[in-house]
């Protein structure tokens, strides 16, 4: 299909996607010089036509149109020639909707963690949490290494973050109990990973958590302050934590209905009581489409106080067997 300045490309995409639309682009440059080509075309036209309307039946006459037909014949084989270098061929392939989020997600994880790593000078590494949902926590568990190793502390983001079922996990891998050292042959203290549930991290962290955070996130942003794991920075949580299930209605379709509250330890009801930040950062409009993400600063700020404080602490020493 061919295409210029002026063609409505949903037109042309509108369809299936993942397939290949080939298009013959024109330049808008080349349009106008087209049309003004035309134009000159039809004025020339109508001279001819006046001219050979006054010439008589004569020999000359014949021989000049003979040769102005072989001109004509040589001007519109060299202007085709001349088209076809002017026009390119563009392949594009269309996506889905959902294809295209999931790769503009990609690139804005891509750009927070390095965001974070100069922020911090490679200190601190950060891992987003999109939903609390089983293929997200195996990817949790994977990146506690990938983005955890030789950093100080981790940045744990729950922001837009919709609900789900795995705080709990979450928080195995980030408070497993802290009952004994071990200290294997030439290495240092530690514990046997293959013995924890899963992957585990003591390091500090900080927890980044907005409006956006719904249900399960907000038990886990909840548990995280409650428990004293680490802060909390961005602004309250939805306040919308409540078990549903779904119930059948004939002809209609389903209801979702309400069955298992959820309290703090002090008694309080989660349901429209939002998890609140130490930290409460409301991002101005504009800016985090500007790619400027105050919470995410902030964020960096808080942790990096609270890595220099862990590094203070004191060490427990070991008091071996051998030299009691």
């Amino acid at each position: 299909k061919a295409v210029g300045a002026s063609t409505d490309m949903t037109t042309v995409l509108n369809g299936l996607p993942e397939r290949d639309i080939v298009l013959k682009v024109r330049s808008r440059a080349e349009e106008k010089a087209e049309e003004k080509a035309e134009e000159k075309a039809e004025e020339k036209a109508e001279e001819k036509a006046e001219e050979k309307a006054e010439e008589k039946a004569e020999e000359k006459a014949e021989e000049k149109a003979e040769e102005k037909a072989e001109e004509k014949a040589e001007e519109k084989a060299e202007e085709k020639a001349e088209e076809k270098a002017r026009v390119r061929e563009v392949v594009l392939r269309p996506i889905s909707y959902v294809s295209a989020r999931t790769m503009l997600a990609t690139d804005v994880l891509e750009d927070t963690r390095n965001q974070v790593n100069e922020l911090s000078g490679g200190k601190l590494g950060y891992v987003s949490v999109a939903r609390m949902m089983w293929n997200e926590f195996q990817k949790f568990e994977r990146e506690i290494y990938a983005q955890g190793v030789g950093k100080d502390g981790l940045i744990i983001d729950v922001r837009n973050n919709g609900g789900g079922f795995t705080a709990d996990h979450l928080l195995t891998v980030l408070i497993a109990p802290d009952h004994a050292q071990t200290v294997p042959r030439g290495g240092g203290p530690g514990y046997p990973g293959d013995r924890r549930v899963y992957a585990s991290w003591d390091k500090p962290i900080v927890v980044l958590c907005n409006q956006n955070s719904f249900s399960n996130a907000e038990i886990f942003s909840h548990a995280i302050k409650n428990l004293g794991r680490g802060k909390l920075v961005g602004v309250p949580t939805a306040g919308g934590v409540i078990s549903t299930g779904s119930k059948s209605i004939m002809d209609v379709g389903s209801i979702r209905m309400p069955f298992r509250g959820w309290f703090l330890p002090n008694g309080e009801d989660m349901e429209r009581n939002g998890a609140v930040p130490h930290h409460v950062v409301w991002p101005l409009p504009g800016e985090l489409s500007a790619g400027n993400d105050r919470q995410l600063e902030k964020a960096v700020e808080v942790l990096l106080t609270d890595v220099e404080a862990d590094k203070k602490r004191a060490k427990v020493k070991f008091k071996p067997a051998s030299a009691r």
